[in-house]
């Protein structure tokens, strides 16, 4: 097998009280006249910040892109404006538990790590470093099949989290029969399949910028016992980054390639991507067990919907039919969280803040963002009335054109 490892290293920190000294991936130092990080990393927004300091332009861009004009990337964070919530005063909130379930497991809080590719642009020990960030904090991560770690070493770095794998509908059965089969050994507790890429999402700019770093990191996750593996890797594709262009992207997939999925295990299916009642209904149909209401991070159409605009009507539609229902896409604050709640999901995904918490401290920058939103959500909750994910009423987030619609007289002043 081909032992393959990531050569380009991420930035090396010093930390002091007065000065951040960065080493960066030509080996130079810079000053920066900043105080200890400890201090300055108080929200999501600052972590973004402080993450497009240090990655190169290329691998910023790369987790960053947009596709097109990047106006459903944009649309997926500003739609959360235009939600208000209808806070409930005095209903005695002094006990509060943030704790639900996902699928029958047990999750402290309903904030989640969404699948996303290729950490190794933001950290050395890449998904495993991830993994040990989530289990710290308690938190389900769902590992990306074009991870550059492993299904099984994601397991040894970080033993005894909870974990999901996400896969896509190969168009060779036989390797996602592999990865469904390596995630039923390593334990995983559910297949995650995204169904929303027929065809590539990111651009030739993005690629070439990739291109130009020496990236000696593989797709290890693909690296099946196949005769279609094995052919590529005989052609001398050792990295597996040919093998994964020709099979990602499955213009003839439909869903009875979710039913055969389906049928040849007993994990949960959630399908990945559904933004329309539509779609939620077919999933249903096809033996989804979850949904998770996704826009792909706004990098497949730029023409798609913010998750949260999209999410109430996938919900109504398979309501009824025992289908839990999430969502990822936009989410930066605890508030964001309730309001996703409010409007039905389950849990919420979040993909960048991860790999921003990644790129600035590790395995303590990730388990750091997971809770800065705990923390805001906890705040949030109080202030809405509720006490827990599970007693939020339906009614306590809407659309801002409640308050247009609703012809309320303007009071009269009594001055």
């Amino acid at each position: 097998m081909q032992v393959c490892r990531y050569n380009t290293q991420p930035p090396q920190e010093i930390r002091t009280k007065k000065l951040h000294v960065v080493m960066d991936r030509t080996g130079e130092t810079q000053l920066r006249g900043k105080t200890d990080e400890e201090d300055e990393l108080f929200t999501i927004e600052d972590y973004e910040k402080r993450a497009s300091e240090l990655l190169p332009p290329a691998f910023l861009l790369y987790y960053s892109y947009g596709r097109e004009r990047a106006w459903c990337l944009k649309r997926s964070t500003e739609a959360f404006s235009r939600y208000i919530i209808r806070n409930r005063v005095l209903q005695d909130v002094s006990h509060r538990n943030l704790s639900t379930t996902v699928l029958g497991e047990p999750i402290p809080y309903p904030i989640c790590i969404a699948p996303t590719a290729v950490h190794a642009l933001a950290h050395p020990d890449a998904e495993a470093e991830t993994a040990r960030g989530a289990v710290a904090a308690g938190a389900l991560m769902v590992l990306s099949v074009n991870a550059t770690t492993a299904i099984a070493d994601v397991k040894v770095a970080a033993p005894g989290g909870l974990r999901w794998m996400q896969t896509y509908l190969f168009k060779d059965r036989l390797l996602t029969q592999h990865v469904v089969r390596e995630s039923e050994r390593a334990g995983f507790k559910a297949i995650v399949v995204t169904i929303d890429s027929p065809v590539a999402g990111v651009n030739s700019k993005v690629k070439s910028g990739l291109e130009k770093h020496d990236l000696s990191t593989c797709f290890k996750n693909l690296d099946a016992d196949i005769p279609s593996a094995r052919e590529f890797k005989a052609n001398g594709d050792t990295r597996l980054i040919a093998y994964l262009h020709s099979q990602q992207f499955n213009d003839s997939a439909t869903w009875d390639d979710v039913r055969w999925i389906k049928s040849i295990t007993k994990l949960p299916i959630v399908c990945k991507g559904v933004l329309s009642a539509e779609s939620a209904r077919e999933a249903a149909d096809a033996g989804a067990d979850g949904i998770l209401v996704s826009a792909h991070g706004g990098r497949q159409s730029d023409g798609a919907p913010a998750p949260i605009d999209a999410l109430s009507e996938v919900v109504e539609a398979v309501h009824g039919r025992g289908i839990e229902v999430y969502m990822d896409g936009g989410v930066r604050t605890g508030s964001d969280v309730l309001k996703a709640l409010g409007r039905g999901a389950r849990a919420v995904f979040i993909g960048r803040p991860i790999l921003w918490g990644l790129t600035c401290q590790g395995s303590k920058g990730v388990s750091h963002v997971l809770e800065i939103l705990r923390s805001e959500f906890d705040h949030a909750l109080a202030l809405s009335g509720c006490t827990s994910p599970e007693n939020i009423p339906s009614d306590i987030v809407v659309h801002e054109s409640y308050y247009r619609h609703r012809n309320t007289p303007i009071p009269k002043s009594k001055m």
